[in-house]
């Protein structure tokens, strides 16, 4: 079954995941993205000038990790986070300027993956930005807090998001300085990304260029991209399993 769709607009690449579920993350998922990405890539056409938005059918733009699929195997937590530190790693090293165009809800590891985006774009009718886990009771690995910290500049809103599973409309989140742009519908929401995109192709920067200096921007995430601790915590894998 089709997770993802990539189209190719001018010079913008929009990634959109498709079907109206709640869009988990899980291996088939993150394969899907690093295979889109890889094709992008692999077109040396493209790494100059161009930008990706990624958006989303439906009500979310994604709920974390698919802890259905994982079921009741700590292999299975284990080899979602494996994959999507990889992703991670893929979108911070990506030699084109990124946008996420957010229409539904980003939850947990789902706006982790929204916040590895250099813009975000988010619609204000439907949504929020959610970091469940201190109210399910799930530890959050370092380096979940990596991103989290380079991208929620004011302590006060980071420490409610962390640790009061603060829930954040657009106009929150674009109060706070974490999203660029809210807009009224999803449609709007869509459109604003693609603006957004056309600006951003008009500087016509050198993608390898930008993908490195990226990549210096956001050492600190990098540096934690190479474990997860909370996977090896029996406990909290316990936790996570027994959510499904």
């Amino acid at each position: 079954m089709e997770t993802c769709n990539l189209e190719k607009r001018g010079k913008l690449f929009i990634l959109t995941f498709t079907g109206e579920d709640e869009h988990r993350i899980n291996p088939a998922r993150i394969d899907a993205i690093r295979s889109a990405l890889n094709q992008i890539r692999s077109d040396s056409t493209s790494l100059s000038g161009s930008v990706l938005i990624t958006t989303a059918h439906g009500k979310f733009f994604s709920n974390g990790y698919d802890l259905a699929w994982a079921g009741s195997s700590p292999d299975k937590i284990r080899l979602m986070s494996s994959k999507l530190r990889e992703l991670v790693a893929d979108l911070i090293s990506f030699p084109l300027p990124t946008v996420a165009a957010i229409t539904g809800h980003a939850c947990a590891a789902g706006l982790i993956f929204a916040f590895c985006h250099d813009y975000i774009v988010m619609r204000k009718d439907r949504g929020f930005l959610y970091m469940s886990e201190t109210d399910i009771g799930l530890k959050i690995p370092a380096w979940f807090i990596a991103v989290i910290s380079c991208k929620i500049g004011d302590a006060k809103v980071r420490r409610d998001v962390v640790l009061k599973a603060k829930k954040l409309t657009a106009e929150q989140a674009l109060e706070s300085g974490i999203i660029d742009a809210a807009f009224d519908t999803a449609a709007e929401t869509a459109e604003g990304a693609v603006e957004l995109g056309e600006k951003l192709v008009k500087n016509g920067w050198n993608g390898q260029v930008y993908g490195e200096n990226r990549k210096q921007l956001y050492r600190e995430i990098l540096d934690k991209l190479g474990v997860d601790e909370t996977t090896d915590d029996v406990n909290n894998v316990a936790i996570a399993t027994s959510k499904m």
